[in-house]
Protein backbone atom coordinates (compact mmCIF):
# COMPACT_ATOMS: atom_id res chain seq x y z
CA UNK A 1 0.00 0.00 0.00
CA UNK A 2 1.50 3.40 -0.28
CA UNK A 3 2.17 5.93 2.06
CA UNK A 4 2.40 9.60 1.44
CA UNK A 5 4.23 11.13 4.68
CA UNK A 6 3.62 14.90 4.44
CA UNK A 7 6.47 17.13 6.62
CA UNK A 8 8.62 20.14 6.00
CA UNK A 9 11.55 19.02 8.30
CA UNK A 10 13.51 16.30 6.16
CA UNK A 11 14.37 14.83 9.33
CA UNK A 12 10.86 13.84 10.54
CA UNK A 13 10.17 12.65 6.80
CA UNK A 14 13.48 10.30 7.67
CA UNK A 15 12.12 9.35 10.74
CA UNK A 16 8.32 8.32 9.42
CA UNK A 17 10.38 6.18 6.93
CA UNK A 18 12.74 4.60 9.14
CA UNK A 19 9.18 3.49 11.57
CA UNK A 20 7.52 2.88 8.42
CA UNK A 21 9.82 0.39 7.05
CA UNK A 22 10.20 -1.18 10.58
CA UNK A 23 6.40 -1.55 9.89
CA UNK A 24 6.48 -3.55 6.51
CA UNK A 25 6.02 -0.50 4.31
CA UNK A 26 7.71 -0.38 1.62
CA UNK A 27 5.70 2.17 -0.63
CA UNK A 28 6.71 5.36 0.82
CA UNK A 29 6.52 9.04 -1.03
CA UNK A 30 6.83 12.26 0.59
CA UNK A 31 6.10 16.09 0.19
CA UNK A 32 7.21 18.87 1.85
CA UNK A 33 4.01 21.01 1.86
CA UNK A 34 0.10 20.51 1.81
CA UNK A 35 0.10 22.00 -1.64
CA UNK A 36 2.88 19.57 -2.95
CA UNK A 37 1.16 16.58 -0.51
CA UNK A 38 -2.00 17.38 -2.87
CA UNK A 39 -0.62 17.46 -5.64
CA UNK A 40 1.02 14.05 -5.75
CA UNK A 41 -2.25 12.84 -4.03
CA UNK A 42 -4.06 13.75 -7.52
CA UNK A 43 -1.58 12.30 -9.86
CA UNK A 44 -1.48 8.91 -7.61
CA UNK A 45 -4.07 6.71 -5.36
CA UNK A 46 -2.39 6.41 -1.81
CA UNK A 47 -3.94 3.92 0.95
CA UNK A 48 -2.60 6.33 3.55
CA UNK A 49 -1.28 9.93 4.44
CA UNK A 50 0.82 10.93 7.43
CA UNK A 51 1.08 14.75 7.56
CA UNK A 52 2.45 17.26 10.12
CA UNK A 53 0.09 19.77 11.15
CA UNK A 54 2.34 22.84 11.56
CA UNK A 55 3.76 23.15 7.89
CA UNK A 56 4.13 26.32 5.49
CA UNK A 57 2.25 27.72 2.84
CA UNK A 58 -0.34 24.64 3.33
CA UNK A 59 -0.93 23.42 6.29
CA UNK A 60 -1.51 19.95 7.43
CA UNK A 61 -5.29 20.54 9.02
CA UNK A 62 -5.89 22.61 5.34
CA UNK A 63 -4.72 19.91 3.38
CA UNK A 64 -6.78 17.79 5.72
CA UNK A 65 -9.63 20.09 4.29
CA UNK A 66 -8.78 20.00 0.82
CA UNK A 67 -8.40 16.35 0.87
CA UNK A 68 -11.98 15.68 2.44
CA UNK A 69 -13.43 18.17 -0.14
CA UNK A 70 -12.00 16.56 -3.11
CA UNK A 71 -14.53 13.97 -3.80
CA UNK A 72 -11.43 11.72 -5.76
CA UNK A 73 -9.54 11.65 -2.44
CA UNK A 74 -11.95 12.29 0.33
CA UNK A 75 -12.12 8.43 1.38
CA UNK A 76 -7.82 8.47 1.72
CA UNK A 77 -7.30 7.55 5.35
CA UNK A 78 -5.16 10.63 6.68
CA UNK A 79 -3.53 10.25 9.88
CA UNK A 80 -2.34 13.74 11.65
CA UNK A 81 1.14 14.36 13.14
CA UNK A 82 1.41 17.15 15.64
CA UNK A 83 3.63 18.62 18.64
CA UNK A 84 0.44 19.90 20.20
CA UNK A 85 -1.86 17.99 22.25
CA UNK A 86 -4.23 21.19 22.34
CA UNK A 87 -7.80 20.09 22.92
CA UNK A 88 -9.15 22.80 20.54
CA UNK A 89 -7.18 21.26 17.67
CA UNK A 90 -7.34 17.54 18.34
CA UNK A 91 -11.44 18.75 17.92
CA UNK A 92 -10.71 20.61 14.84
CA UNK A 93 -8.64 17.75 13.05
CA UNK A 94 -11.85 15.66 13.96
CA UNK A 95 -14.63 17.44 12.91
CA UNK A 96 -12.35 18.02 9.59
CA UNK A 97 -12.39 14.24 9.18
CA UNK A 98 -9.42 12.94 10.18
CA UNK A 99 -8.72 9.28 10.58
CA UNK A 100 -6.58 9.49 13.32
CA UNK A 101 -3.85 11.72 15.64
CA UNK A 102 -0.31 11.20 17.15
CA UNK A 103 1.15 13.38 18.93
CA UNK A 104 4.87 14.13 19.00
CA UNK A 105 7.51 12.14 20.01
CA UNK A 106 5.98 9.08 19.31
CA UNK A 107 7.52 6.03 18.43
CA UNK A 108 7.11 2.74 16.27
CA UNK A 109 5.07 0.84 18.64
CA UNK A 110 2.61 4.43 18.95
CA UNK A 111 2.51 4.36 15.10
CA UNK A 112 1.42 1.21 14.54
CA UNK A 113 -1.42 1.62 17.25
CA UNK A 114 -2.52 4.26 15.18
CA UNK A 115 -2.36 3.10 12.18
CA UNK A 116 -3.77 -1.01 13.05
CA UNK A 117 -7.17 1.87 14.47
CA UNK A 118 -7.62 3.27 10.95
CA UNK A 119 -6.95 -0.22 9.14
CA UNK A 120 -8.65 -3.16 11.36
CA UNK A 121 -6.76 -5.59 8.78
CA UNK A 122 -2.84 -5.83 8.38
CA UNK A 123 -2.34 -2.53 6.20
CA UNK A 124 1.40 -4.25 5.11
CA UNK A 125 -1.03 -6.55 3.32
CA UNK A 126 -3.70 -4.46 2.11
CA UNK A 127 -4.52 -3.53 -1.55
Amino acid sequence: MPVLVVDDYNTMIRIMRNLLKQLGFVDIDDATDGSAALAKMRARKYGLVISDWNMEPMTGYTLLQEVRADPGLSSTPFIMVTAESKTENVIAAKKAGVSNYIVKPFNAQTLKGKIDAVFPDDPATAA
